[in-house]
Parts: structure tokens; C-alpha cells; sequence
């Protein structure tokens, strides 16, 4: 098909990332959001955070970063630098991804990549990227949803 930009068909089990995580009790939400930016810029794999209660029920958030070994310290570096942590974990973990194709879906106000899940040779998800959907719809003063629905319909319907 004429319309896929690159092709990353197979999944790939990788069994040597790394799990760094860390509580944070006392941690503005401006500061943890910069830190997600530095920890991403960084090359994390990926950066997230959980609502938790700490000890004498205070909340607090669970940073967690998955990312490869050779990337490890520099992340341990930002997290201890930008955060209020004086210590975290890490573990190995395994993951699972799916094949990836993207698929250019011409809608009727303008291309969208829309990223194709593989799952044992098969085509299971259809993600358009937001930020070219969020750009059309502003674009044409149009609901994202409409967009991101029209460019998923199309991927499925060429896809399938």
C-alpha cells in the first residue's frame, strides 16, 4: 500500500529493560511535570505517574520510568537532581511490543498517520497521532474526536 510510511511489521519481546521508580510526597505537580520532560528528552522509554498515599496517609505520587540499562544512571541522575527524592528502586522487566505500521489516512480535511498495531501478523489497533488531529481540527475549527474518528475509520477500512 502506497500509503505507509515505514514499516516496523514484527513484535519484539526485549527482557532487559529497566524499571526505575520513586515515591514523591512533597513534590509540586509543576516541578514533576518538567521532570517528565527532562526524563523523556533523556531518551526514558517511558515516564509516568500514580496517585499513592504514603505512610500516615499522606498522598503523594509514584514516578515510574521504563527505560534500557545504558540509559539508566543519567534518568537516576534528573530524578535525584529535579525531584525531592533522596532514594529509588529499579528492577528488571520484560516487554511485549506490538508490530508497528504507519499508514497515512487521507481524511477530507487532510492527511493523518495513524499508527497500525501487528499482533501475530494481524492488524488489531489503529491509533491516529493526536497532534496532527489536534492540528486539523483546529485548522478547520473542527471537534478532534470527528478528525481522530474519520482517520481511524479510514486506516481500519484500508487495513484490515
Amino acid at each position: 500500500m502506497n500509503n505507509f510510511l515505514s514499516q516496523h511489521a514484527h513484535e519484539q519481546l526485549d527482557h532487559e529493560m529497566v524499571m526505575i521508580e520513586v515515591n514523591l510526597d512533597d513534590c509540586s505537580s509543576e516541578v514533576l511535570a518538567y521532570t517528565m520532560d527532562q526524563l523523556l528528552a533523556a531518551g526514558a522509554n517511558d515516564v509516568y505517574y500514580t496517585s499513592i498515599y504514603m505512610k500516615k496517609n499522606r498522598p503523594a505520587y509514584k514516578l515510574s520510568v521504563l527505560t534500557s540499562p545504558t540509559k539508566q544512571q543519567e534518568l537516576e541522575e534528573i530524578i535525584f537532581k529535579e525531584t525531592t527524592s533522596f532514594g529509588l528502586r529499579f528492577f528488571p522487566v520484560s516487554c511485549h511490543r506490538l508490530g508497528r505500521e504507519f499508514y497515512k489516512a487521507k481524511t477530507q480535511w487532510g492527511e493523518v498517520t495513524v499508527k497500525i498495531g501487528i499482533y501475530q501478523g494481524e492488524r488489531i489497533k489503529f491509533s491516529p497521532e493526536f497532534e496532527e488531529c489536534r492540528a486539523l481540527a483546529e485548522k478547520h475549527n473542527l471537534p478532534l474526536q470527528l478528525i481522530y474518528d474519520e482517520a481511524k475509520s479510514i486506516a481500519i477500512s484500508q487495513n484490515k
